[in-house]
C-alpha cells in the first residue's frame, strides 16, 4: 500500500499527501532554479528530513532512559553543488539550553543522531556536518 500520493500542480509545484494522516505538503522549485521559492524545495525536504530523523531517534533513546529533550532545537543548512546540481552538504546545528550533563547520555544522543535511517540512507558523497551545542 502506498505511503504518499502526489500530484503536479503546474508551475514547478507539487502537492504530496501522507495517506495515513491526510497531512499535505507543497514543494516549489527554488528561485535559483526557475521557481518561485514559495515552499520547501524537494532538496529542502531532504535536508529537513535529516534533522527531523536525527531528533526522532535521539528522542527514542532519551525516552528509554527517561530523559526529556524539551528545549532542544536545531537549524539545518543545505549547500548545493552547481554541476551536477545536487546537495553537497547538510549542516545540522543542534541547540539545547537545558541539556543533560551525563557524558554517557550525551554520547548516546550523538550516536543516535549519526545513525538515524535518513543519515544512513543518504549518498556518502553528501557531507553531513553535525554541531552539538550542548
Amino acid at each position: 500500500m502506498p505511503t504518499i500520493k502526489s500530484s503536479y500542480l503546474g508551475n514547478l509545484r507539487t502537492e504530496s499527501e501522507h495517506l495515513q494522516s491526510g497531512v499535505k505538503i507543497l514543494t516549489d522549485a527554488p528561485v535559483d532554479n526557475n521557481g518561485k521559492g514559495e515552499a520547501f524545495s524537494p532538496t529542502d525536504l531532504v535536508a529537513s528530513a535529516l534533522g527531523s530523523c536525527m531528533i526522532t531517534i535521539m528522542g527514542i533513546v532519551a525516552n528509554r532512559d527517561s530523559v526529556s529533550l524539551e528545549g532542544l532545537t536545531w537549524e539545518v543548512t543545505k549547500i548545493m553543488k552547481a554541476s551536477p546540481r545536487k546537495i553537497s552538504e547538510i549542516i545540522v546545528d543542534f541547540h539545547w539550553d537545558s541539556p543533560v550533563t551525563d557524558p554517557v547520555m550525551i554520547k548516546k544522543l550523538k550516536n543516535a543522531a549519526k545513525t538515524c535511517p535518513v543519515a544512513l540512507s543518504l549518498d556518502p558523497e553528501i557531507k553531513q556536518t553535525l554541531k552539538f551545542n550542548f
